[in-house]
């Protein structure tokens, strides 16, 4: 570590961005290569991410005997002309490492559920063709378990910095800044290599029906840095217009936990009490998720909900009792308060649910090898839920780690730019207006779930882009009276430049049917829309571009 006027330098040959699960299967793969690994965290490892809140499932196929059991078969499902997968990206980055981590997770403690065979217990989930839902006992626990094996690895951990911009030199990544959200201390990152692993769901553009931007589905502390700082430096984001998802919630509980309730065989009934999902798709419930929320909208829209439910009453003693007390739980630790206060047993009763917030997803353009399209770029959040998020965090460690050696030294970068960027993100400590980052996100939010929502059409995405542009022009008003009011601040800032790119995507793909959201303009899909969608700048100029 080196020590100058205006902050501190530390090198590494690989640069991992983010300790979510992408982020720890990142440094675990480098470390394991023989390569110096900093793992830098706006939180804290132990907690960090989706998997902070705990996980119930783990994704894998077990090669058992059905060909709905194999590699080809995730091949087949995930490669999709819109997925911008190729088959290799899958069966590389994801599928051959399944058992690697698989392996890793029951050393460290992780306790996979047997039936009563012996066997593993393992369920269908979204759609797909075959039982490759492991389950996880002791959910709670996974994250603190998998930082222990990070920091034991002899990784270095830089806990509660947040990661404020990307740096390059002659095209090719050389680092990034950022500040320490307790202290202050400003920081600059030097590697050879950097994987991005900030994750690729990002909240608080849109609330459910509490109002609370923090009671939501899916982490609420990512609102959109993997996508803002990879734009800014060139990277091409891909699906940002098709990737706006959500799912079900329990009436006024911000939770996850679908995919256990379907995949066990939960019914979702309508305010008339009808089930209603075969109308929408042919697996029913255990169908896409994308078709078990345009479904159960489509019933509000007909005046036969809200309210809407699941029904497990009908479900095996013993299964119904597992869902509740060992799923749930393991997807978010408080369920069981909840239950107790609402007075819910779902072997006995009704659990009412919601339609949950939207939140932002997508991707980064990238390669085989999983580098983006900036060089020394590698992207570690190229999957799907815990099982993707780790193992493709592996591969991208581990391709990272292989280039790092044939790099040769750190590239020095330009004091006068890291002193401009100290200089901004310390502004809103200086700023003294009195406009808070919740007032600001507050106003953002009205104008997504205004012009945003499930239902929209060109004028009405386009008021959005608009006023949010409007609403970037305040970002530099935004007062902090403490470091972690500056993250809030900041944070805020990376909200509204992500809602924009989401709004400028959306209005591209002028179709229906991809998207959890429908167009009343253009209500029906498009073949020639097929495809993903690119997005990035260059030369100070946003650029779309249809994908392969």
């Amino acid at each position: 570590m080196e020590q100058r006027e205006w902050g501190k330098i530390i090198d590494a040959d690989v640069l991992v961005l983010g300790a979510g699960a992408a982020g720890c299967g990142a440094a675990i793969a480098a470390r394991e290569k023989g390569a110096g690994v900093l793992l830098v965290e706006k939180g804290k490892i132990e907690s960090s991410g989706c998997l902070g809140g705990g996980n119930d499932h783990f994704m894998a196929v077990l090669h058992s005997g059905p060909a709905t059991d194999t590699a080809q078969a995730v091949v087949d499902f995930y490669k999709t002309p819109l997925s911008g997968l190729t088959g290799k990206m899958i069966e590389e980055g994801w599928v051959k490492n399944m058992p690697i981590i698989m392996a890793l997770l029951q050393e460290i403690g992780v306790e996979f559920v047997r039936d009563e065979d012996g066997g593993w217990l393992r369920s269908v989930g979204f759609g797909q063709p075959g039982n490759w839902w492991m389950h996880i006992r002791n959910g709670m626990t996974v994250k603190r378990r998998l930082a222990g094996r990070v920091r034991r690895m002899g990784v270095r951990v830089m806990d509660h910095v947040m990661v404020t911009r990307l740096l390059k030199k002659e095209g090719r990544i050389a680092g990034c800044c950022g500040f320490n959200i307790l202290d202050g201390t400003f920081y600059l990152f030097r590697a050879k290599k950097v994987v991005m692993a900030l994750g690729n769901t990002a909240t608080r553009g849109w609330t459910n029906s509490t109002g609370n931007p923090y009671n939501i589905w899916q982490y609420p502390y990512n609102t959109g840095s993997y996508y803002v700082l990879a734009y800014d430096a060139g990277v091409k984001l891909m699906n940002l217009d098709i990737g706006q998802r959500a799912t079900l919630i329990p009436k006024g509980f911000g939770a996850p936990g679908m995919n256990g309730i379907n995949s066990m065989g939960g019914h979702e009934l309508n305010g008339l009490g009808e089930r209603f999902m075969g109308k929408y798709d042919p697996m029913w419930e255990n169908g896409k998720r994308i078709n078990q929320i345009t479904g159960t909208y489509e019933e509000l829209l007909q005046g036969k909900g809200p309210p809407f439910y699941l029904d497990m009453r009908h479900l095996d003693p013993k299964e119904v009792t597992h869902l509740q007390y060992v799923l749930m739980p393991g997807d978010k630790a408080t369920y069981l308060d909840y239950c107790e206060q609402r007075g819910i047993e779902f072997a006995r009763d009704l659990l009412e649910v919601e339609i949950s917030e939207l939140c932002f997803s997508g991707g980064l353009l990238t390669g085989d090898d999983f580098e983006t399209n900036v060089q020394g770029l590698y992207n570690g959040c190229v999957f799907f839920a815990f099982s993707g998020a780790i193992c493709g965090g592996y591969y991208a460690g581990s391709q990272a780690a292989e280039a790092a050696r044939e790099t040769g030294t750190l590239q020095d970068l330009d004091e006068e730019l890291i002193l401009q960027e100290k200089a901004r993100i310390l502004k809103p400590l200086h700023t003294r207006t009195g406009m808070t980052y919740r007032e600001f996100e507050g106003a953002v939010r009205q104008v997504m779930s205004y012009y945003m929502g499930y239902r929209r059409n060109q004028k009405g995405m386009e008021t959005a882009l608009e006023k949010l542009s409007f609403l970037e022009g305040y970002v530099e008003r935004i007062d902090a009276s403490n470091y972690r009011e500056l993250m809030k601040a900041l944070e805020s800032s990376d909200l509204v430049r992500m809602c924009k790119l989401a709004a400028r995507a959306s209005l591209e793909r002028k179709e229906s049917g991809r998207t959890y959201y429908k167009r009343s303009d253009f209500p029906e899909p498009v073949p020639a829309f097929q495809k993903p969608l690119l997005l990035w700048q260059e030369g100070g100029r946003q650029n779309l571009a249809w994908g392969f």
